[in-house]
Order: C-alpha cells, then sequence, then structure tokens
C-alpha cells in the first residue's frame, strides 16, 4: 500500500505539450506512472509520444478515466488550472507551479478542501511511491521501496535523505513533497494522518525549515495521534532573521518559525531530530535495524 499515488494512479498531465511538462511527464511514464493524457487547450488532437492531448481535463476524465492530475502550468493560470482539475472530478492534483500568488492560493484551498480532493503543493516536487507510481519531478531512481514514510517542505533535501536510506538497505512506502509557499494544499498534518493509517508505513519522517509553525503543529499532532516513531530534520539553523531563504514560506520573523524553536518543539513531544540530513538517514537506519 502506499499513499496518495500508486498503480491505480491514472495521470494526466495539465500542460503537457510544454517543454517541463513533456519532460517530467515522459519520466513518470517511463517510471511506470499510468499518463493516460494531456491537456492544452487549442491543441486537443494532438500527441505526446502517444500520450493523447485534449483541450480540457474533463475530456481526459471521460476518455481516459483520469483520477489525478499534474499541473505545468505558468503561475497565473495555475490556480484556474487546479479548478478545471477539481471541477472535472479528479481525487488529487499535484501542482508544481511556482510562484502561485498567495491570495489565490486562500480561495483555492477553501474550495478544494470542500470538495474533498487531495490537492498536494504548489511549488513542490510531487509524490514518490516507490515501485508503483511517480507523479512530479522527484527522481525516482534515487529511491527504494520499503517502509519508511518521508514528509518534506524541502525538495532536494528528501533526494538526499532518501538516496542514502537506499543506500543503507532501507526503502520508502511514500516520499511526499508538500512545497515551501506560505499556503499549500497538504500539510504535515494530513500526510502524517495517512502515514498513521498506511498498513506498509512503519516509521515517519518529516524534513522541515524555517518560517511559520507547520512543524510546530505536527509535533503536537504526533503526541497525541500517533503510535508510530517519528524522526525529523529542520533546515536553517545558520538562517538570519527576516531573509528569505529559497522558499517563500522560509522566513524568519522575529523569534518566530526558528530552526531552534522548532527542533525543541520537536525534541519536546520524542521525535529525534537530527542535525543534518545525512544523521537523520543514520538514525533511522539504526533504529530500523534495532541497533
Amino acid at each position: 500500500m502506499a499513499i496518495i499515488v500508486d498503480t491505480d494512479t491514472r495521470l494526466v498531465v495539465q500542460g503537457l505539450t510544454g517543454s517541463e511538462g513533456r519532460f517530467h511527464g515522459l519520466r513518470n511514464r517511463a517510471y511506470g506512472t499510468q499518463v493516460v493524457a494531456g491537456v492544452t487547450p487549442g491543441k486537443g488532437g494532438q500527441d505526446v509520444e502517444g500520450i493523447p492531448v485534449y483541450d480540457t481535463v474533463a475530456e481526459a476524465v471521460t476518455e481516459q478515466a483520469a483520477n489525478t492530475a499534474l499541473v505545468f502550468v505558468p503561475a497565473r493560470f495555475a490556480a484556474d488550472a487546479v479548478y478545471e482539475a477539481v471541477d472535472a472530478g479528479v481525487h488529487t492534483v499535484v501542482c508544481i507551479t511556482e510562484h502561485v500568488p498567495a491570495h489565490d492560493m486562500l480561495a483555492l484551498y477553501a474550495y478544494v478542501r470542500a470538495k474533498g480532493v487531495t490537492l498536494v503543493g504548489p511549488n513542490c516536487p510531487g509524490v514518490l511511491s516507490p515501485g508503483k507510481a511517480n507523479v512530479g519531478i522527484i527522481p525516482g531512481e534515487v529511491f527504494k521501496a520499503g517502509s519508511i514514510g518521508l514528509v518534506s517542505r524541502s525538495g532536494t533535501l528528501t533526494y538526499q535523505i532518501g538516496h542514502e536510506l537506499a543506500q543503507a538497505g532501507l526503502g520508502n512506502s511514500s516520499i511526499v513533497g508538500i512545497g515551501g509557499d506560505p499556503i499549500v494544499g497538504s500539510s504535515f498534518i494530513d500526510v502524517l494522518t495517512r502515514f498513521e493509517a498506511d498498513p506498509e508505513t512503519e516509521i515517519a519522517v518529516l524534513v522541515g525549515e524555517i518560517g511559520g509553525d507547520e512543524e510546530e503543529k505536527a509535533a503536537r499532532f504526533v503526541a497525541e495521534h500517533m503510535s508510530k516513531p517519528v524522526f525529523a530534520y529542520v533546515a536553517g539553523f545558520s538562517a538570519p532573521p527576516g531573509k528569505t531563504m529559497g522558499h517563500a514560506g522560509a522566513i524568519i520573523s522575529g523569534s518566530s518559525g526558528t530552526a531552534q524553536a522548532k527542533r525543541e518543539a520537536l525534541e519536546a513531544v520524542g521525535i529525534t531530530v537530527g542535525t543534518t540530513p545525512s544523521e537523520v538517514a543514520a538514525l533511522v537506519a539504526a533504529f530500523a535495524k534495532g541497533e
């Protein structure tokens, strides 16, 4: 079993005819994901290496039974693309697009939640369930299938930890990059809830970063609702206050959102926090092997 994407995923790529959509859509298909359609308004009837292209997501759902959408659409159109996918009846949307305006996300978040649709992103690397499906830009080749669930605000740190776990002979049940914007469709808590319910996930790893209070909220959730062991890493111990570090949501305001404050909140509820990505991977490997 996996969470969010699996062997039943039937993917429509919004923006498949663009350079990024084409590159990653074909990589997702090569990984084994069922990429059944693409959507670009005005280009219906074309195809991308055998993947049919439609003018609307509704057509892709009707003609190809698409149930998951991957959004590679410019920022000014990305929110509308998600609305279209949700209204067409897909149950999962992964939005890779960066720079989606926060005020667009406020309305979109409420709309998607009310419909019961899972939204991952924006500004995220996507979701990978090793050996089953890859939806997004995660380099699937560095991960192995296993029992460790990984949820992260950072893409590249996730890849490093997953690769080091694979080198240690361990693997992941699912990897979810929730995105680094101030407002994203799925939170740490949303994903940890799924890992807790997933019988194939035995350990969860949370990769956080400076800014906001999502890690602190996750710590409280773990203390109250999770029976499975959780490990963590928080990026940004040397980040200066008031300066955005990479992600739009990665900014310290006064004493709020610091890496140290997040680490203390996580450790206070018994979560082991590594000081580097490599140390987190080593701690998880040692625990998994009973060392």
